[in-house]
């Protein structure tokens, strides 16, 4: 099959076969395929982003549907991460351009985006210092010193991690090295790298090549913009009361929700990070000062929830005893009513 031909049904149908690899665990059959596509002159970026990305993107909403276990999603990563590793091997491309680091921001583990980025920068001829996930901002200063790049290209797939991205951003920039933000995390559009001080951003791998490509490396700003709404210390209160309400909820959904009385380890278990999740969303928000970070998340995981079984008013009672908790917290309180009616909506959705 020629680089012509993987398109439209042709890829498809190829790429039902590879998740059908994938999904089993067969990395052997795999790299088969994928070096197959390659011997028969299918264009590498292509096959990065014409068929392993879906593939992943797909993988990610069999795991939300509960089509498929945490185990079978982590298990296909390994084998799309392997996929990935082949390709490059075979093709082996030289550097011709600058120096790009590619890290995930400290504390984001969803690392193969940020992978599918650095190995098409490097088939466009950069010279990549791939770091993987969950890179924490002082040792990659370190490595900024050690390397000298360019530019820094960090992924955030994950908007929890927000904070942990701007403290990078603002440090890579400290030591005269621009960033380019990428990822789900950022917002739509790069609302949030544009809030949080990136030097650039874009929305696809393909589409950070060829910014780079046509601009260049982006310039570093005269000055660092503030954060002037998190003057009220409602995001780092919260961040630091996190365990004491966390286990306050608990308690609370315990006599208020009649259900969990009849809960085991593992389903207490799930439920508490639940919760950790509500409040790590809700602290994002706060940070960027924008309630759709939280109020998606409450849609999502309604519907998360939903496919698992879970009925829609333990969100709803989840979110109320929050709600009660933060009594000194007026955005927070704010976000959380908007919160409760997503969670409305989303379980007016699920009984219709």
């Amino acid at each position: 099959m020629s680089a012509t031909t993987l398109a439209g049904a042709d890829l498809a149908r190829t790429g039902e076969s590879y998740l059908e690899c994938v999904g089993r665990a067969d990395e052997f059959a795999a790299i088969d395929l994928v070096l197959g596509l390659l011997r028969a002159g299918a264009d590498p970026e292509r096959l990065l982003l014409g068929l392993i990305a879906p593939a992943q993107r797909r993988i990610g909403e069999l795991w939300a549907a509960g089509e498929w276990s945490v185990a079978r999603e982590h298990g296909a990563t390994a084998v799309s991460e392997r996929a990935v590793a082949a390709i490059i091997a075979h093709v082996r491309p030289r550097p011709t351009r600058g120096r790009v680091t590619v890290a995930c921001t400290d504390g984001e583990y969803h690392a193969l985006p940020t992978r599918l980025l650095a190995e098409v920068l490097r088939l466009r001829g950069w010279r990549i210092d791939f770091l993987g996930a969950n890179v924490p901002g002082p040792h990659l200063i370190t490595h900024l010193h050690q390397s000298g790049p360019d530019v820094v290209a960090l992924g955030c797939a994950l908007t929890t991690r927000l904070p942990r991205a701007h403290a990078t951003i603002t440090a890579c920039q400290a030591v005269g090295v621009p960033v380019m933000a990428g990822g789900g995390g950022f917002g739509a559009n790069g609302r949030y790298a544009r809030l949080l001080g990136a030097d650039a951003w874009a929305p696809t791998a393909d589409a950070a090549a060829d910014r780079l490509e046509r601009e260049g490396v982006p310039a570093l700003p005269a000055a660092p913009g503030a954060l002037a709404h998190l003057g009220d210390e409602e995001y780092t209160h919260l961040r630091r009361r996190r365990a004491e309400l966390l286990e306050r909820a608990m308690a609370t959904l315990a006599c208020v929700y009649a259900p969990l009385a009849a809960y085991g380890p593992r389903q207490l278990e799930a439920t508490a990070e639940d919760l950790g999740h509500l409040i790590d969303f809700l602290a994002a928000a706060l940070y960027v000062d924008d309630a759709p970070v939280f109020t998606d998340f409450i849609g999502w995981t309604g519907s998360v929830l939903g496919a698992r079984g879970v009925p829609a008013e333990a969100l709803r009672v989840g979110l109320r005893v929050f709600h009660d908790e933060l009594r000194d917290f007026p955005r927070a309180r704010h976000m959380l009513v908007q919160g409760i009616e997503a969670a409305h909506v989303t379980g007016a959705d699920q009984e219709s």
